[in-house]
C-alpha cells in the first residue's frame, strides 16, 4: 500500500482537474469541492495500490457527480425562476480551473443532456478521456459510450465557442453594456443587443428577478428602459471580468444587490444575457469583496 503522502501527492496533483471536471458536471463549484472531497475520502481508503491515480480518480467523482445530478435534477425542477450555473468570476476562481474552453453558454446547452450523455462528452471532449476510460468509468461498452458522446455533441454544437474575445474588447463590451443598461440607453442598446436577445435572471427565490426569459430586442428594450424609471438610485459597477469564459461584470443593484452578468457575444452583437442574483451562488464572491478593502473599483462614470 503507498504511503499515505504519496497518497496526498497523487490527489493533489488531479485535484484542480477534479474540480473542473466537478464543476463542469454538476455547475456548481460549492457542490464540486465536495464531491472532490469525497473522492479524496474514498481515496484515502483505498488499500490497493494504483499505478495510475488519474484514471481512478477521475471515475470516482464522475459516478458521484452523476448521483449528486438524479438529486440535483429533481431540485431543478422546482426552483423558483431560471436555473443558472453558479458563476465563476475571473480572478476568484484557481487558475487551474478556467484551462478549457467550455463557455456559460455551452454548460447551458449541456443542461438539456442527460447524465450520462453529459459525462461521455466532458470526459472525451472536454477533458481528452480515451474511449476505453470512459466506457469503464460510464460502466458501458465503448460502442455504446462513442454513441452518447455522438449524441450529445450533435445537441450542443450550436453552442461550442466559435472565437476568444479578446481581453481588452471583453472590457470594453461589458463598460458599454453596463453603461447603456444604466442609463436606458435604448438606442446604445439597440446597436449592440441581437434581434433574438434572450436574457436569463437567476435570483433561486431568495431576491427578486424576472422568472421567465425575456426574448427578443424590443422586450428586452422595454425592460431596461422601465427598469431606469423604476429605480431610485442606478447600479454600481464594481469590476469587469470574465464569467465562464465569457465577458461580464459584478455589479451592485438597488437595495444592495449584488450580480454578476455575462454577456455571450455572436457575430458582434450581444446574444444572450446571463444574470445571477441568487446570493447563494454569489457567496463564494461575497466573501472576496468583503475581505477586499477596495472592493469598489473600475466604475463606470
Amino acid at each position: 500500500m503507498p504511503h499515505n503522502d504519496e497518497r496526498l501527492a497523487d490527489f493533489k496533483a488531479q485535484r484542480p482537474r477534479l474540480l473542473r471536471l466537478g464543476y463542469r458536471m454538476l455547475g456548481s463549484m460549492s457542490e464540486a469541492e465536495d464531491v472532490v472531497q469525497e473522492a479524496w475520502l474514498r481515496w484515502a481508503r483505498t488499500g490497493a495500490s494504483v499505478d495510475t491515480p488519474a484514471p481512478y480518480l477521475t471515475r470516482i467523482v464522475t459516478r458521484l457527480c452523476l448521483d449528486q445530478l438524479k438529486s440535483a435534477r429533481s431540485r431543478r425542477e422546482t426552483y423558483v425562476g431560471a436555473w443558472l450555473p453558479e458563476p465563476l468570476i475571473g480572478t476568484s476562481e484557481p487558475e487551474e480551473t478556467i484551462a478549457d474552453d467550455v463557455t456559460l453558454t455551452l454548460m447551458m446547452a449541456m443542461e438539456r443532456l442527460s447524465p450520462l450523455e453529459r459525462a461521455a462528452f466532458l470526459l472525451h471532449d472536454v477533458f481528452d478521456t480515451p474511449l476505453t476510460e470512459v466506457a469503464a468509468t460510464l460502466g458501458r461498452e465503448p460502442a455504446a459510450v462513442r454513441q452518447l458522446a455522438a449524441r450529445a455533441r450533435k445537441h450542443v454544437q450550436h453552442a461550442r465557442p466559435r472565437y476568444t474575445v479578446a481581453a481588452t474588447e471583453a472590457d470594453r463590451i461589458a463598460r458599454a453594456f453596463f453603461a447603456a443598461a444604466r442609463d436606458g440607453d435604448a438606442t446604445a442598446l439597440s446597436e449592440m443587443l441581437a434581434h433574438d436577445v434572450a436574457i436569463h435572471a437567476d435570483g433561486g427565490g431568495k431576491v427578486l428577478a424576472f422568472r421567465n426569459v425575456i426574448r427578443g430586442i424590443e422586450r428586452a428594450l422595454r425592460l431596461f428602459v422601465a427598469q431606469r424609471r423604476k429605480q431610485a438610485a442606478p447600479p454600481t459597477l464594481l469590476h469587469t471580468t470574465i464569467i465562464d469564459g465569457l465577458p461580464g461584470f459584478v455589479s451592485i443593484d438597488q437595495g444592495n444587490v449584488l450580480q454578476t452578468t455575462a454577456l455571450d457575444v455572436r457575430d458582434g452583437r450581444i446574444a444572450a444575457i446571463y444574470i445571477v442574483r441568487n446570493p447563494d451562488k454569489l457567496r463564494h464572491l461575497d466573501e472576496t469583496l468583503k475581505r477586499d478593502a477596495n472592493g469598489t473599483v473600475g466604475d463606470v462614470q
